[in-house]
């Protein structure tokens, strides 16, 4: 069977397609069969992504390894069973569809709460939830006091992987793995830095997950997405020269992937 990757997070803006794309690609570039999906049916910047990625191979000749998109099949209307969803449906077939055929299949969920990335939760082998370094994007992991030192308790975000986690048990599925990512960090070793590093760290005792570094605020994560590209191609395009930055970028890409702790990948570049 495949291994289902979910990236989600109800908040917008925490690089979700940025580590999506950068994920995707590297299990490709390792000769992984990749297959990728947007649910975020009304921006859908993953899907661009991926689209600028396929603009650019065709006007450059290059052939990148990378990550191969669908979209959610259609379903007839007709075929549902009595009260049943159609987007279940939609995405329950998709995955059927590309279970055989993938060793991985990455879902991007939208920046807010819809029924599709319910759903695609409660099917997560593996979750990873980008999170700025702020209180404000904290709050959709739980409630906590004026000194951001005591944690009141969970908020909507935390609760609904917790019901997804419940359907997942009452199917007899394995747990989900659920990855909290530091996104978009800072270099220096600022208070509110420090603070978010103590409550992620209390908060994921209290509620099961795991806290991985993400990747720093680059310029270079900017410049690549109208190209569809990553930092893993760049060789490819002729440049043999990484500046300090690029350097650091990739290892932080290699640490994200090591962290993952995804099967059978042994991570080479």
């Amino acid at each position: 069977m495949a291994h289902i990757i979910v990236v989600g997070n109800e908040k917008g803006g925490a690089g979700k397609s940025t580590v999506s794309m950068h994920i995707g690609t590297a299990l490709a570039r390792m000769g992984h069969r990749v297959s990728v999906m947007d649910m975020d049916l009304r921006q859908r910047t993953f899907a661009r992504y991926v689209s600028n990625r396929k603009r650019t191979m065709e006007k450059e000749g290059l052939s990148l390894p990378s990550p191969e998109f669908f979209e959610l099949p259609e379903v007839d209307a007709a075929d549902l069973s009595p009260g049943e969803n159609i987007f279940d449906k939609r995405l329950y077939k998709g995955l059927a569809d590309l279970a055989p055929v993938s060793d991985f299949i990455l879902i991007d969920c939208p920046g807010s709460h819809t029924r599709l990335s319910q759903v695609a939760h409660s099917l997560a082998d593996t979750l990873v939830t980008p999170l700025n370094d702020s209180f404000i994007d904290f709050d959709l992991l739980a409630t906590i006091d004026s000194d951001g030192e005591k944690i009141l308790g969970p908020s909507v975000y935390s609760e609904m992987v917790w019901s997804a986690r419940q359907l997942r048990s009452q199917s007899g599925m394995k747990p989900i793995d659920w990855v909290v990512l530091r996104n978009r960090l800072g270099t220096q070793a600022m208070v509110n830095k420090k603070k978010m590093e103590s409550a992620l760290g209390r908060l994921s005792q209290r509620i099961g997950f795991r806290v991985v570094p993400g990747f720093s605020e680059r310029v270079i994560f900017r410049e690549l997405f109208p190209r569809g590209l990553t930092l893993l191609d760049l060789k490819d395009l002729g440049i043999t020269s990484l500046n300090m930055s690029n350097i650091a970028a990739r290892q932080e890409l290699r640490d994200l992937l090591k962290a993952l702790q995804l099967p059978g990948v042994d991570v080479t570049f």
